[in-house]
C-alpha cells in the first residue's frame, strides 16, 4: 500500500529520511534543520514522506509562502508606469503559495525517489494527493486560499518532464526561466594556474585586472564564532545585493548565515572580504559532494565597482571548486554575462506552475511570470577560445 505523511518540523522526520539513497546536501536533515531555524517569516516548510508497505521510498520539500507587494517589489524607485504594472502583477499574485522545490536556491532540490521502488507516476499521485491535503488544511487552519501551485526547478534532461499527463490533468503549464549557470571543472585543471593558463589573452587581462584590483583587501574564511557576532553587518551586506534585485519571494532571517553554519559544520564556507580589518563583503559556499554550490553573498556597493569585488568572487570560487576536487561549480542564474566570463555555461531551466484562480487564465500568470523573470538578452562570453 502506498500513502504519504506530512510532517511539520524537521524533528518529526523519521530517521530513514538521510538513510535513503539521495546525496543531494538540500535534502538533508542537518541543512534541513538550520533553514528551519532561521527561515524567512514569510515561508513556512512541510515535508513530505511517501511510503510504500511503511518503508519510505520519497520525499519532498514543500514551502508556504505568503507573498505580498512589499517582499516581491523591494526597489520602488521605478517609474510611474511601471509602479502600475507592479500593483497590477502584485494583486493577482499576492497571498498564499505552494512551491515544491527550494526557494533559496537554483536547481531541483525539492523531489526525491527510489526509482527502485516506487515509480515516479505513483510518487507524483502521492505528492498530488498531499498538495490537496495541504491547500485544505491551511484553509482550515489559517483562513488563507491557495492561490499558486508550482514545482522548481528542472534541468531539460530531468525525467519529472517524462510525466505530461501528471502536469496535464493538475492544470500545471511548464514555463522556461533563467538558466543555471554551471562551471564544469577541466580535468587539465590541477590549481588555479592551470586555470589562468587556459584562459585566452583577452580574459587572462581581465583577470589580472581584477585582482590589482583586490590587493589591498584581504579574503579569510569566517569561523563560527565570527559569523554569529557579526551576524548583522553580514545581513546588511546581504540586504544591499537582496535589495537590488527586481522581483524577490523572500529575505533571509538575519542569524540565517550563523545558524546554517552551525548545522552544515564544514560543509558551508564563508569567506569575507576585508579592507582596513572591516568586513566589506563575503560570499558563501555549500559543499554538495561533487558539486560546489554557490550560495547567497553581500557586499558594500560603494566599493563593489573600486575593488571589482564581485568577479572576484566568482574567480575565489572557481579556485575553491579546483582546488578541492569539485567537478562542478553551481553560480545560479543571476548576472548570467558575468559568470560566463568566467567559463559558467548556461543550462536551461523549467518551471511548472498554475494559478488556483479559475479567471485567471494560464496566458495571464505565464505574462506575469515573464514579467517577473524575463528571459533576458545577453551576450555569451567565451574565454577559452
Amino acid at each position: 500500500m502506498i500513502h504519504y505523511k506530512i510532517y511539520n518540523t524537521v524533528s518529526q522526520l523519521p530517521n530513514s529520511w538521510d538513510a535513503l539513497p539521495n546525496n543531494d546536501i538540500f535534502l538533508k536533515t542537518y541543512f534541513l534543520k538550520g533553514l528551519e531555524l532561521s527561515s524567512p517569516y514569510n515561508i513556512t516548510p512541510y515535508y513530505l514522506g511517501v511510503f510504500k508497505n511503511e518503508k519510505l521510498v520519497g520525499i519532498a520539500i514543500i514551502k508556504r509562502v505568503e507573498m505580498y507587494a512589499d517582499d516581491i517589489f523591494r526597489n520602488n524607485k521605478s517609474p510611474t508606469l511601471k509602479q502600475l504594472a507592479k500593483q497590477l502583477v502584485s494583486k493577482i499574485i499576492k497571498g498564499n503559495a505552494l512551491i515544491v522545490g527550494s526557494l533559496m536556491h537554483t536547481g531541483q532540490h525539492g523531489i526525491y525517489y527510489n526509482p527502485q521502488d516506487i515509480s515516479q507516476k505513483d510518487y507524483l499521485n502521492q505528492l498530488e494527493k498531499s498538495l490537496q491535503d495541504l491547500t485544505a488544511r491551511i484553509k482550515s487552519e489559517f483562513n488563507k486560499k491557495i492561490r499558486i501551485i508550482a514545482f522548481k526547478d528542472y534541468f531539460e534532461n530531468d525525467t519529472i518532464h517524462k510525466s505530461p499527463e501528471f502536469f496535464k490533468r493538475n492544470n500545471l503549464y511548464k514555463v522556461q526561466v533563467q538558466p543555471n549557470m554551471v562551471l564544469s571543472i577541466s580535468e587539465n585543471w590541477k590549481s588555479p594556474e592551470d586555470y589562468v593558463s587556459s584562459l585566452n589573452k583577452k580574459y587572462k587581462r581581465r583577470y589580472k585586472t581584477a585582482r590589482k584590483k583586490v590587493s589591498n583587501i584581504a579574503c579569510k574564511e569566517l569561523n563560527e564564532d565570527f559569523i554569529k557576532a557579526n551576524s548583522e553587518i553580514l545581513f546588511e551586506l546581504y540586504e544591499t545585493v537582496s535589495d537590488n534585485a527586481r522581483v524577490n519571494s523572500f529575505k533571509l532571517h538575519k542569524s540565517h548565515f550563523y545558524n546554517l553554519k552551525v548545522s552544515l559544520g564544514e560543509k558551508l564556507k564563508v569567506f569575507g572580504f576585508f579592507l582596513n580589518e572591516d568586513l566589506i563583503g563575503f560570499y558563501t559556499l555549500i559543499l554538495n559532494n561533487d558539486v560546489l554550490e554557490t550560495y547567497f553573498l553581500g557586499y558594500n556597493k560603494e566599493l563593489q565597482h573600486k575593488h571589482q569585488m564581485y568577479l572576484n568572487m566568482l574567480f575565489n570560487m572557481a579556485f575553491f571548486g579546483i582546488e578541492n576536487g569539485f567537478k562542478t561549480i553551481v553560480y545560479a542564474r543571476t548576472a548570467m554575462e558575468i559568470k560566463s566570463s568566467i567559463g559558467a555555461k548556461p543550462k536551461t531551466m523549467h518551471v511548472y506552475l498554475k494559478h488556483t484562480n479559475n479567471f485567471i487564465a494560464n496566458t495571464i500568470l505565464k505574462c506575469i511570470v515573464k514579467y517577473m523573470n524575463p528571459i533576458r538578452k545577453w551576450e555569451e562570453r567565451h574565454p577559452f577560445s
